[in-house]
């Protein structure tokens, strides 16, 4: 009778295959399958590209924060080192004709991200909070330091390059195209979010969850919070490994700043600004981040500043990313009040964006009248001409900046108030 009841309630836990929890995995593989149609400029795809890279990378790193709760300061280096490895193998299906595909490339950079990571995380994942992000600190510096003297491997200040064409073709493609390249890249960033989702669900991925929260929880229940720590660690750099595979076949070149510690604090400002606490969460920061990264580069030369400044606003304000902000209306949807929203939220954000306008105005301003050479007096800013010697965009810039804080400031009392109501049930009574 007991046995019985077991094998029933072991049936009721399992997880069944259900429409609601495949229909995102369609929705997102019909989605990049159109997408080279929709902009089918060379740009574009390269941008596009550009997501489905940060993407994977993203998601591993989000394997050791989010889930695991390690901090890490050098988690690029799985990523460079995979890359650079899968750079050799594509010299050597050149020069000694390897009956190698191309799609088969991120599979040798990932088993070199998790060699790698076996080793490190031998030693590294037996402590955890500052010690652990010290250690990968230092791991990170070291290799970094390593590219410019190994420089049979890392190829020294100038890297790895290599040509994609010559591997094996695939039902006669020979990645010429770059739209050929996007297919690859979406195959492996669905595969890799799909296993990477997977991971997620098994015991170890829960008690990663564990382990992050409690660990002297997990290992009263007799669990090691150390091996926990160790496969997870494991698992996120053969996923990098993966994305620095992504990344060769992309751009067919890797350098020492594919593997330093600016990338690895980029890749955190990713996982951050989507939100670590949601698997979603990095997907959605590596396409806000790769486009504001692309727009803005193209417009200012201060995106760093801006990129830094919604960093920090992040962290402070919304800790739980941008997936937290879409995930905090999910009780006014269900309960059927969303729209109630729709007029506080108008008249607090449209003065916000424009005080942020206005500083953003003042910002290029500034930085245009002290390094600008001698007579240029124009700033291009937002597709618009302004004097920077002249009066009139200052003080339209300070007046947009001081006007919007106080209207958005006067209108939060009204939005805290419908925030309280549309997530009441009883309408704020109770």
């Amino acid at each position: 009778m007991t046995d019985a009841i077991h094998k029933t309630a072991a049936v009721t836990r399992a997880p069944r295959l259900t429409l609601q929890a495949v229909l995102p995995w369609l929705l997102g593989i019909a989605f990049l399958g159109l997408m080279p149609f929709i902009f089918d400029s060379n740009s574009a795809i390269t941008i596009m590209n550009q997501m489905m890279i940060t993407i994977v990378f993203a998601l591993s790193y989000n394997m050791l924060l989010g889930q695991g709760g390690m901090l890490s300061f050098g988690h690029a280096v799985y990523m460079g080192v995979g890359g650079f490895f899968c750079m050799h193998i594509m010299n050597m299906v050149e020069t000694r004709e390897l009956p190698l595909p191309l799609p088969l490339l991120p599979v040798f950079g990932g088993l070199f991200g998790l060699g790698l990571a076996t080793i490190i995380g031998s030693f590294s994942t037996r402590k955890a909070g500052t010690v652990f992000a010290m250690i990968s600190l230092g791991i990170g510096e070291l290799i970094a330091a390593c590219s410019v003297i190994i420089v049979v491997f890392f190829g020294g200040e100038e890297g790895i390059s290599g040509d994609r064409t010559y591997g094996l073709p695939v039902f006669g493609i020979e990645f010429l195209r770059q739209v050929e390249v996007y297919y690859v890249l979406a195959f492996w960033t669905v595969l890799s979010a799909l296993l990477m989702y997977l991971f997620s669900r098994t015991p170890v991925g829960r008690m990663a969850n564990a382990v992050r929260d409690n660990p002297e929880r997990a290992e009263f229940l007799g669990y090691s919070a150390r091996w926990v720590r160790y496969f997870s660690f494991c698992i996120a750099g053969f996923f990098a490994g993966v994305a620095g595979g992504l990344f060769a076949i992309n751009y067919e070149i890797l350098t020492e700043g594919n593997l330093n510690l600016a990338q690895s604090g980029v890749i955190l400002l990713v996982t951050f600004l989507g939100g670590v606490g949601f698997f979603f969460g990095p997907i959605l920061g590596a396409l806000v981040f790769t486009m504001l990264q692309t727009v803005m580069s193209l417009q200012t030369e201060l995106w760093q500043l801006y990129l830094g400044a919604m960093f920090v606003a992040t962290v402070m304000f919304f800790p739980g990313g941008l997936a937290g902000v879409l995930m905090m209306h999910v009780p006014a949807i269900r309960l059927g009040k969303l729209g109630r929203l729709v007029v506080p939220y108008a008249k607090t954000l449209i003065p916000a964006v424009i005080a942020i306008l206005g500083a953003i105005i003042l910002l290029e301003l500034t930085f245009h009248t002290r390094h600008a050479v001698a007579g240029d007096t124009t700033v291009r800013l937002f597709w618009t001409d302004l004097n920077s010697h002249s009066l009139g965009p200052w003080i339209a810039g300070l007046a947009m900046l001081l006007g919007g804080f106080l209207l958005a400031r006067r209108s939060v009392p009204e939005l805290t108030a419908a925030w309280h109501d549309a997530n009441t049930p009883e309408g704020g009574r109770a």
